[in-house]
């Protein structure tokens, strides 16, 4: 019999494979997760879970992740904030109507997020914010606020350029996200329960088209000062 020493060793295709595998499984449990907790929550998901929906056991998990808190912040940072950065760069370069990004902004924003397992994010963390602290600061501090600052710095170009009237930007922001938030939450939790379903994408444009018409009305037409602000 031959020693095994003498045996052929695994081949450079087979181990190529092996190897691309085990580089590919980070992506892959950070995939499953999102998944994962966008179905349960933050709370209700174990790490078995993850591990079942990756097809990888929970060991594996652990050895690219320390704990659950771990690998939610590798989903925010792996799924959420390259889609960020991808926006950031797209308000860079567009050099046309401010009202006309707005515009592109909120449809990208529905495709990417609000089509998607992302959805499930927003809802996770209103939910369950005050029980997890923690990561409640990481995610306003990395996704709400850099998502903030992206809108008002739209508003301040149309503000600078004429195209909208003046008005507090960080407001108008707030005011822009609202509606975005409202219909993931509602999406993923009375939705199914309500006789009367909506389009979410006609909601969100008529409310865009609201706020638009507020920002590019005149004073002349409103017959207030533009800097004028809430009335007691």
């Amino acid at each position: 019999m031959q020693p095994k020493s003498a045996q052929p060793s695994t081949t450079t295709p087979k181990g190529g494979r092996w190897r691309r595998r085990k580089h590919a499984r980070p992506a892959e449990i950070v995939a499953a997760a999102l998944k994962v907790f966008s179905e349960r929550g933050f709370n209700a998901t174990r790490l078995d879970d993850v591990a079942r929906s990756a097809g990888v056991s929970k060991g594996t998990v652990y050895l690219y992740f320390e704990n659950k808190e771990a690998l939610f912040r590798a989903v925010v940072a792996e799924e959420v904030l390259p889609q960020i950065a991808r926006v950031e760069k797209m308000v860079d370069a567009y050099s046309g109507d401010m009202a006309e990004l707005l515009r592109q902004l909120v449809e990208q924003w529905w495709e990417t997020v609000g089509e998607s397992p992302l959805s499930g994010i927003p809802k996770l963390m209103m939910a369950e914010a005050s029980n997890f602290p923690e990561l409640a600061c990481f995610y306003v501090d990395n996704v709400v606020r850099r998502v903030r600052r992206i809108l008002v710095r739209v508003v301040e170009r149309g503000i600078d350029d004429g195209q909208f009237r003046s008005c507090d930007p960080a407001y108008v922001a707030r005011a822009l996200l609202a509606p975005l938030v409202f219909s993931v939450v509602w999406r993923r939790s009375l939705e199914q329960f309500d006789s009367d379903p909506y389009d979410a994408r006609t909601f969100l444009h008529v409310q865009l088209e609201l706020t638009l018409h507020g920002l590019t009305r005149t004073a002349a037409t409103t017959g207030a000062s533009s800097d004028d602000g809430p009335r007691h």
